[in-house]
């Protein structure tokens, strides 16, 4: 599972840095470039990027994380998923259609999971899992355009999930799909539609490439969204 993730790319920097690299990244116009966010929780709207069909730009957009489908007839009824699992996105109703033609890359400095309480440690100590040389990564993500009868209009999407890598997996058993920059081209290509070459790309991330550290449990709650949620701790 992801739960909750950072997409501040580097906050500390000056903002024409952070519009140039983040660009360069993801080779899209960042004119509506996000404020630095340091603790996305579920349904709070995210950036990401996506390409429509027959065109070759990418945009930036904003979803509100939480999948809901433009099948579902009553939103307040419909549990909106926030992660779809690799393994099963090409068999459930609610990720066929969006797998096949509505794909996005979701940008991040990276994510947190929590261990597990002991014996010894009555709460739950939250981490960060991020690349080894700092730079912004993209999980695989779906997107989707729900409208009602009435004419209210829903943007949102969900990020798929995969087994752990050998970082990840003492903490949690599950991780997000991390695409590798050759990769995204393809995963945003909607006139692209072959399921075996797409689920190829969602694997665990390298663990080599990739570093953890402790944080705060200032991350717990979602109204804690600043830097110093990114902060490295000392556990006992």
């Amino acid at each position: 599972m992801c739960g909750r993730f950072s997409q501040s790319f580097d906050g500390s920097a000056n903002e024409e840095f952070r519009r140039t690299s983040f660009a360069d990244t993801f080779l899209v116009n960042t004119k509506d470039f996000p404020a630095p966010r340091y603790n996305v929780a579920p349904s709070q709207l995210v950036a990401a990027v996506f390409q429509l069909r027959n065109s070759d730009r990418r945009q930036l957009h904003m979803f509100r994380w939480g999948l809901l489908p433009a099948w579902v007839k009553d939103p307040t009824n419909y549990n909106k998923p926030i992660n779809a699992r690799s393994e099963t996105v090409t068999e459930k109703p609610s990720f066929r259609a969006t797998f096949r033609y509505r794909r996005c890359l979701i940008p991040t400095d990276g994510f947190y999971e929590w261990r597990k309480a002991t014996r010894t440690k009555s709460k739950k100590q939250p981490y960060f899992f991020s690349l080894q040389d700092s730079t912004p990564l993209a999980f695989a993500g779906l997107y989707e355009e729900w409208e009602s009868p009435a004419g209210e209009f829903i943007e949102s999407c969900t990020i798929l999930t995969t087994t752990p890598n050998e970082l990840v997996a003492p903490i949690h058993d599950r991780m997000p799909v991390i695409l590798a920059p050759q990769d995204y081209a393809l995963w945003l290509d909607p006139s692209f539609d072959k399921s075996d070459r797409l689920l190829s790309l969602l694997k665990p991330y390298s663990t080599a490439a990739m570093t953890v550290f402790p944080v705060s449990t200032i991350v717990n709650s979602p109204d804690n969204d600043t830097a110093e949620c990114l902060k490295p701790i000392t556990t006992e």
